[in-house]
């Protein structure tokens, strides 16, 4: 993808951008269909240092601004967040972030917890649905899985 750079955030400032960005999406696309707790609680789970320490961030840029975010965890089978701002949707940006955090899982699969909005795109990334739609007293979401080939 032309004038796109992918790095592993290494830094607060990198950090912080990228959790900017997917605070902004998530308000934008998906917390319409939670309710006010949910919204706070993922607020408070992306700014608390037990959540981020265990994440690998990777951002995108376009011209040095982050356009896109994805986070794995669990040495990168279990991707937590990501999100691509809607400005830049449709043009592979989401793609180049997974295939990065792809190349260093070693696990053989990849899960996800989607929410609603995003189950399409990981149905496009090669996920399947694992079970029905969750409510564990958290905001609703798909268990998904993808096996690596």
């Amino acid at each position: 993808m032309e004038n796109l750079v992918i790095k592993q955030c290494s830094n607060e400032k990198e950090i912080a951008e990228a959790l900017s960005l997917a605070w902004r999406v998530f308000l934008e696309y998906e917390a319409s269909d939670c309710a006010p707790e949910e919204v706070e609680k993922f607020r408070e789970s992306i700014q608390g240092s037990l959540f981020l320490d265990a994440l690998t961030i990777y951002a995108a840029y376009r011209e040095d601004k982050v356009v896109g975010m994805i986070a794995v965890r669990s040495s990168g089978s279990h991707i937590a967040l990501f999100y691509v701002d809607g400005n830049f949707h449709r043009q592979g940006i989401g793609r180049e972030l997974f295939e990065e955090a792809g190349k260093h899982n070693f696990a053989g699969f990849m899960t996800v917890n989607s929410s609603l909005y995003a189950i399409p795109v990981y149905h496009k990334l090669g996920f399947a649905d694992m079970d029905t739609v969750q409510n564990a007293g958290r905001m609703r979401f798909m268990p998904m899985r993808m096996e690596k080939e």
